[in-house]
């Protein structure tokens, strides 16, 4: 598991019209899974597909956990996962896909 860059996620992200946001999500949620401790948890292409089935729905469900496995992960009583599903339902997932992986790159490195 390396660091990512920001940058060019979000510029890529945008370059391939979301295609690579996709990517990114999958190998957010895998990595997240490894640092949590849990690889019985759904598996990143397994949340691509149930959030294409449900229509988005799953995803939004999707970013509350991973908000709550953020805070386990750093260890504190935090709200990350409001704030990820607010994100999440105001259409910003970005916004919550960079502050994931900026925890997983602190806690990398």
């Amino acid at each position: 598991m390396l660091p990512r860059n920001l940058v060019l996620a979000i510029v890529f992200s945008f370059l391939t019209c979301g295609i690579y946001s996709i990517y990114w999500m999958i190998k957010l949620n895998d990595e997240v899974n490894q640092l949590a401790g849990e690889p019985q948890a759904t598996s990143g292409g397994m949340v691509f597909l149930f959030s294409l089935i449900t229509c988005g729905i799953y995803g939004i469900y999707w970013a509350y956990k991973m908000g709550e496995r953020c805070d386990r992960i750093r260890g504190i009583q935090g709200n990350s996962s409001i704030l990820y599903l607010v994100l999440s339902i105001l259409g910003l997932d970005i916004v919550y896909f960079c502050l994931l992986q900026d925890m997983i790159n602190k806690e990398v490195s």
